[in-house]
């Protein structure tokens, strides 16, 4: 796992518990709720695949996000 290098839009190299800011709106499947540009999660966690990372928000617990729909705050 730790051979996997997450980095987010812009390049910048992402690691656990690190916040990232949504640079889109975003909704989320299953759910009526929509990720607006803006909204800062928290204390991530990287999965086994570089494009992609585990949160929670408010709103939506256990979430999988698409790095490149994110920057590091």
């Amino acid at each position: 796992m730790s051979d996997v290098i997450v980095k987010d839009s812009n390049g910048t190299v992402l690691e656990d518990g690190d916040s990232v800011t949504l640079i889109k709106d975003l909704k989320v499947k299953g759910t009526s709720e929509t990720l607006k540009r803006g909204t800062l999660v928290k204390n991530i966690r990287l999965t086994s695949r570089a494009g992609e990372i585990e949160c929670n928000t408010k709103k939506v617990k256990g979430l999988v996000l698409k790095t490149e729909f994110l920057k590091k705050a």
